[in-house]
């Protein structure tokens, strides 16, 4: 069962976290002070009686410390894409697929220039919060939308990005409360943290300590690593002399390096992130991980209903092997549906203009709409001059004025025998 948390934050990044969460949370984070403004938009306008045609561009892991989150996140703006062009309801969508890579190959220093030049009215990504954080300038002042389905670095909350930065993910506010309050509940007194030295990182790092402490924990040792770090043995052997209850791991892709390195120390003490939770089958022997357990934002792939039916055969027809997970596939395609029911609602396909509508088109507006749950019904509202207040797949989304989600489900998962995690509350 899960427990409704609330935090509070605004333009000076206060926040109030409290009481514990138990196996599992869903959490209200109201923001006050407004981003929202213009920048200069790259496409034109809707001429009278034509249908628009949305350019996005995705800035997405296809290599580097996160690649892993690629093929979900891609299937999830092509569903989209397509499922939005199928309709055939005022609005054509053209996307061209980019690789973020990360800040350490820099794949995202040529895709970003490319994208921007090919006029795109919107970008989604990127899923590394260190990443967006060297583009988002670059983008934002195009006037172009930069949307992220995964990032979740409280930074961006206040970021001066001329209200054109939004996210279908949760603040790493919401993700550190729970990961501390969980690893409090499972009965542990004491905490070591390894984390990457970048926003995302330490922010969540951060948050984490504070929600465990105020549960009456002691963190005992926190250790950091840098982008591109091979090797661990320093920060290892701070963590075993710690002798802590419980080791919380805030990392990318170099998890499989740090737990073989932290060999001895009990599996089910172990606490990942949505940065490391993956599929480790192909990389341990078996048992390694057994009990571990992580955080991801997202409902429960039950909850998907025939979402993630759909997501595999759109993706395996075009000739993609089989999705390992789904992991931000829910909050990639919401982000593409948000911003061509926002491009509809405008009448234009320009960034500022696009901006303008994402709130009320989340629900999250002064004027309530109709509740509706796909783009087909929030679209017919739309033209027929109604409010569509569109619900996702990730959730209700509902837009704050910073362009944060106000409400998100963060899942509890544990790993089994064979290395696979799934989810337990």
């Amino acid at each position: 069962m899960g427990v409704f948390t609330r935090a509070t934050a605004s333009r000076s990044r206060k926040a109030t976290l409290s009481g514990l969460v138990f196996l599992g949370a869903s959490a209200l984070v109201l923001t006050g002070c407004s981003s929202s403004g213009g920048g200069e938009g790259s496409s034109n306008e809707k001429p009278t009686g034509e249908d628009l045609t949305l350019k996005v561009g995705t800035l997405l892991p296809q290599t580097g410390q996160l690649a892993f989150l690629g093929p979900p996140e891609e299937a999830g703006v092509g569903l989209a894409v397509k499922e939005i062009n199928d309709a055939g309801l005022g609005i054509t969508v053209d996307v061209t697929y980019g690789d973020s890579g990360d800040p350490d190959n820099k794949a995202f220093a040529t895709t970003v220039p490319n994208l921007l030049g090919e006029g795109v009215s919107a970008i989604i990504g990127a899923a590394s919060s260190g990443v967006t954080k060297l583009v988002i300038d670059e983008v934002t002042g195009a006037g172009v939308i930069q949307f992220s389905p995964a990032n979740t670095s409280a930074d961006f909350t206040t970021w001066d990005d001329n209200g054109l930065f939004w996210r279908t993910a949760p603040s790493d506010v919401l993700q550190g409360e729970v990961l501390g309050n969980l690893i409090a509940e499972d009965g542990n007194e004491t905490l070591g943290i390894l984390y990457l030295n970048d926003s995302y990182g330490t922010g969540l790092a951060k948050f984490t300590k504070e929600a465990f402490e105020n549960a009456g924990g002691e963190v005992v040792e926190e250790v950091s690593y840098n982008a591109g770090d091979t090797t661990f043995d320093a920060q290892v052997s701070s963590l075993k002399a710690a002798n802590p209850d419980a080791i919380a791991l805030v990392a990318f892709e170099e998890t499989k390096t740090i737990v073989p390195a932290l060999a001895g120390y009990p599996a089910d003490k172990m606490y990942f992130v949505d940065g490391n939770l993956a599929d480790y089958s192909a990389d341990f022997a078996p048992g390694t991980l057994t009990g571990a357990k992580g955080t991801l934002p997202g409902l429960d792939t039950d909850e998907l209903g025939d979402f993630t039916d759909r997501l595999q055969e759109f993706w395996q027809g075009e000739g993609n092997e089989e999705l390992k997970d789904y992991s931000y596939a829910a909050e990639s395609y919401d982000a593409v549906v948000l911003i061509a029911l926002a491009a509809l609602q405008a009448g234009s396909t320009e960034g500022k203009d696009i901006a303008a509508e994402l709130q009320s088109v989340s629900g999250g507006g002064e004027d309530a709409g109709e509740k509706c749950t796909t783009f087909k019904d929030c679209a017919a509202l739309i033209n027929d001059g109604e409010t569509a207040d569109y619900d996702g797949y990730s959730g209700p989304v509902t837009f704050d004025e910073n362009g944060d989600p106000t409400e998100a489900t963060i899942g509890i998962h544990q790993y089994k025998e064979d290395n696979t995690y799934e989810r337990i509350n």
